[in-house]
């Protein structure tokens, strides 16, 4: 092994784009192979990037929900094709706007006034789970306003009750929209395990593995810690500093499945980790069976949804139960079917089940894209090309 590219292609992305930090953990194995550090945690005080830095780690936290449900349909508690409406009542009879939602912009978010019809077909887990339910990113629904509005601190079963009183975008399994699908689903696991969402990912999976530092509620002590946050200007090429929060998290007590946690780059990794090799972590502890990890190595958009998944980049992906799942050999250097996903600030993870290779990347950037199309395929590529050498 010899991971001298992968070094200096991390060095050099501070004078590239201007990122402040970063932080990269390989495993293979049970072993850390290769870990770098780069920049300052925080710059007007001088304090570098170290192992004990939180990030907040929004749609990273995917793979772990996600992992979550597929204990429970390991245990036998819940099926990918059960409706949705077996553990959430209320999503029982939902509509679907009359109009083709793409003529209306990727992005809209229907009113509850929109025209629909009842839909054909019901909302299933695995719907959920793939992104395929219909379902928008709207946190701020008229349903969801009017709840804050009368219960300000809502919990997750009520704001996913709210959700299910909007028009769905489309016929549920016929499309992909990325989505609030996975919140629907952390809302699905409480139901299930009788356990709060972050409860429930504490004793079944950051516990066995060994994990302390990856959390839905940080401490005061724990957000003491926090890597600064930054928001890529597009006009100035710039990195301004910004309050680090996370807006996903509606109220004290909403537990966003697609968004919640925060955490350190090593904790996040333990969880790569396992996935990596088949579902056990380096503790020993298993968290998921070897073969129910392997479902996360298969898509399950194609047609039309497959088409809706691939719109601006993920040309050698498809999206899968929960994941992004490599289905061409070529781009890149990983396998198909390593599967993975990354976050709203620019967190990115990577798992290789046959060669038992785990990737994390983060840093703390908002709203930089080349961070997705150019830096995340680079870095997968030359961990790939050290290994080689």
């Amino acid at each position: 092994m010899n991971f001298h590219l992968l070094e200096n292609y991390l060095d050099t992305l501070n004078e590239e784009y201007g990122i402040p930090a970063l932080d990269m953990i390989v495993t293979r194995g049970h072993e850390t192979v290769f870990r770098r550090m780069v920049g300052m945690a925080d710059p007007e005080t001088g304090r570098p990037v170290s192992d004990r830095d939180y990030y907040v780690l929004f749609s990273c936290t995917k793979l772990v929900t996600m992992t979550a449900m597929m204990q429970l349909i390991e245990a036998g508690k819940a099926s990918l094709y059960d409706p949705v409406s077996r553990f959430l009542p209320e999503w029982e009879h939902m509509t679907v706007m009359n109009a083709d939602w793409q003529s209306k912009g990727m992005f809209f978010s229907p009113k509850r006034s929109e025209p629909s019809h009842y839909a054909k077909n019901r909302v299933r887990i695995m719907d959920c789970m793939a992104m395929m339910a219909g379902l928008t990113y709207d946190l701020h629904s008229e349903a969801i306003e009017e709840l804050l509005a009368r219960k300000p601190e809502a919990t997750t079963r009520e704001v996913v009750a709210a959700m299910a009183k909007m028009p769905l975008l489309y016929e549920p399994g016929t499309r992909y929209q990325y989505s609030l699908g996975h919140d629907v689903i952390g809302a699905v696991i409480e139901v299930i395990s009788g356990e709060r969402y972050s409860e429930y990912l504490r004793r079944h999976i950051f516990e066995p593995l060994g994990i302390s530092d990856l959390t839905c509620h940080p401490t005061e002590e724990q957000w003491s810690r926090m890597s600064a946050m930054y928001e890529f200007q597009p006009d100035t090429k710039e990195m301004k500093r910004i309050v680090t929060n996370n807006n996903y998290m509606l109220t004290p007590n909403y537990e966003s499945g697609g968004a919640a946690l925060s955490g350190t780059a090593e904790s996040y990794a333990a969880v790569v980790e396992a996935l990596a090799n088949g579902g056990v972590g380096r503790t020993g502890n298993r968290i998921l069976k070897e073969e129910m990890v392997m479902m996360f190595t298969h898509s399950v958009t194609t047609g039309q949804a497959l088409k809706d998944f691939r719109v601006g980049r993920f040309q050698e992906y498809g999206y899968g139960l929960g994941v992004r799942v490599k289905t061409e050999a070529l781009p890149g250097w990983s396998p198909v079917g390593e599967f993975g996903w990354d976050g709203a600030a620019g967190g990115y993870a990577v798992v290789d089940p046959f060669n038992h290779i785990g990737i994390f990347y983060v840093q703390h950037i908002r709203n930089f894209f080349e961070g997705y199309s150019i830096i995340h395929p680079r870095v997968r590529d030359l961990v790939y090309k050290g290994l080689e050498r």
